[in-house]
């Protein structure tokens, strides 16, 4: 039997730092003379008690450890007790949503997907506003570490390539694992602190600027207002758009040491292919809209490459309606939904790396049809990729594209159109926030839906953000056997 009381105890702590946010959001309503200051207390109590009974209750002897199983169960478990404690201030509070809406909108902020089911965004509480924000900056930040930390020792998806040395030779987290996350997160920090100062030069007032830029680091998506980002100007529109594009590039290689005076992060072979691929959609988006729409040339390239990385980093955030451009351009935005942002960044979707492994394969396989004799072997920076990696890349491929069609299904059943099942499935399992259409588009919301659809929705979130295998081996009979 799996003893959980690690789990307990860890998640424990995680639900405290849950409680202490709460706070924040309680300052700025008090400050603001809102009532709604005391539904962040009370949540905040309420969460602070559970995490103190499971820290000393479920404390283990010694110096708590976990193995492998353990962290399967970790993860799960963290982030369902996170969002139905999240959602507290929602269902409390003077928006008054319900039960379903109101875990619906902190599962999409933890896991950065970003889709609201809140209309009048303009005139919110400040309180709840932010910890929208915040819960977005608390899910990237820990999705960050889920992917230091857990899916490299889990082997997930390839992930493994990525495993820090002091991992290498133990099924355990070790210590030195919490300096690489500390360091993460002080560069995370330094990240959100530019990104508000920067939005806040380019016209955006103070408490706009901060949510904004917690949304935009941690690729979340979520806004102060209904039209999202076309309330505001160019510059902040341009501003989001480099801070998208650092929030989608990974943070692992932005704390290593620098080469000839520059992070590694730019001699990264993913980063070249997140670049490549951001620059070339959307200098194509943007000649579609020239020529064909009749969009001035500026405006055609300021809008192609917001939309652009807003999706391929699964943001979320919206300046014009791009469900407007026509076919072609809906059809290339549901392309880029499953192109996803760097490994080590906040970003979902299937990951630049792992597509970059991909084509690498396919054209290994078109080398073999001339020569079937040759031997080939894949690099990624100048690394030879085993081929347990391979395998472990293309069986998360094959699940991630079969999860989505299975969940594009139970959607239809339980009553939404073929163009929303199909873009909600592809949107909620890489967490981007928008899908496509009249009721979930750019210029749409997910309040329409209904409540069975939330909650597979909410389901598919989670499960695209702890990529996949995370929770479906915790349904397997061999992981609950010694």
């Amino acid at each position: 039997m799996i003893d959980v009381r690690p789990v307990l105890f860890v998640n424990g702590f995680l639900l405290l730092v849950l409680a202490a946010a709460m706070g924040i959001p309680a300052v700025v309503d008090l400050l603001s003379e809102d009532v709604d200051w005391k539904v962040f207390v009370l949540a905040g109590m309420v969460t602070a008690f559970v995490a103190l009974a499971l820290i000393f209750g479920a404390r283990p002897k010694g110096r708590p450890s976990l193995t492998s199983r353990q962290a399967f169960m970790l993860t799960v478990v963290a982030w369902v007790s996170t969002a139905a404690f999240a959602a507290l201030p929602f269902a409390f509070s003077n928006l008054r949503l319900s039960p379903t809406d109101a875990l619906f909108e902190a599962m999409s902020g933890l896991t950065t997907t970003g889709a609201t089911v809140i209309v009048g965004l303009d005139h919110a509480p400040k309180g709840i506003l932010l910890w929208r924000s915040l819960l977005n900056w608390l899910g990237g930040e820990g999705i960050i570490i889920m992917a230091v930390v857990i899916l490299p020792l889990l082997r997930i998806g390839g992930m493994q390539v990525f495993r820090m040395e002091s991992s290498d030779k133990s099924d355990k987290i070790r210590p030195r694992i919490t300096q690489v996350a500390a360091s993460i997160t002080l560069v995370y920090v330094a990240f959100t602190v530019l990104a508000s100062m920067a939005f806040w030069a380019a016209g955006m007032n103070r408490f706009d600027a901060v949510c904004h830029a917690l949304s935009a680091v941690s690729t979340g998506g979520f806004s102060t207002s209904d039209a999202n980002l076309s309330h505001w100007g160019t510059a902040v529109q341009w501003v989001a758009v480099f801070a998208m594009i650092v929030g989608g590039s990974s943070f692992t290689l932005w704390i290593g040491p620098w080469k000839n005076g520059r992070p590694q992060v730019f001699d990264d072979a993913q980063t070249h292919w997140y670049l490549m691929f951001l620059g070339s959609f959307a200098g194509l988006l943007a000649l579609w809209q020239w020529t064909v729409n009749d969009m001035g040339p500026g405006v055609a390239i300021r809008h192609a490459a917001f939309s652009v990385t807003s999706v391929v980093t699964t943001t979320g955030f919206v300046s014009t309606d791009y469900g407007a451009w026509g076919g072609f351009a809906r059809v290339v935005f549901f392309v880029l939904v499953f192109i996803g942002g760097c490994t080590g960044s906040a970003a979902g979707g299937v990951k630049i790396f792992r597509w970059e492994l991909l084509f690498a394969l396919a054209g290994i396989h078109l080398k073999r049809l001339l020569h079937p004799h040759g031997v080939f072997v894949i690099h990624y920076n100048q690394r030879t990729i085993l081929p347990q990696v391979l395998d472990s890349v293309l069986g998360f491929v094959v699940m991630y594209f079969l999860t989505f069609a299975l969940f594009s299904l139970i959607l239809t059943a339980v009553g939404l159109d073929f163009v929303t099942a199909l873009s909600g499935s592809a949107s909620a399992l890489a967490n981007v926030g928008p899908g496509i259409g009249d009721i979930i588009g750019p210029g749409g919301s997910y309040r329409p839906l209904p409540d069975l659809a939330k909650w597979v929705l909410a389901f598919e979130m989670m499960l695209g953000r702890l990529e996949l295998f995370t929770v479906a081996v915790l349904f397997s009979r061999s992981y609950w056997r010694e």
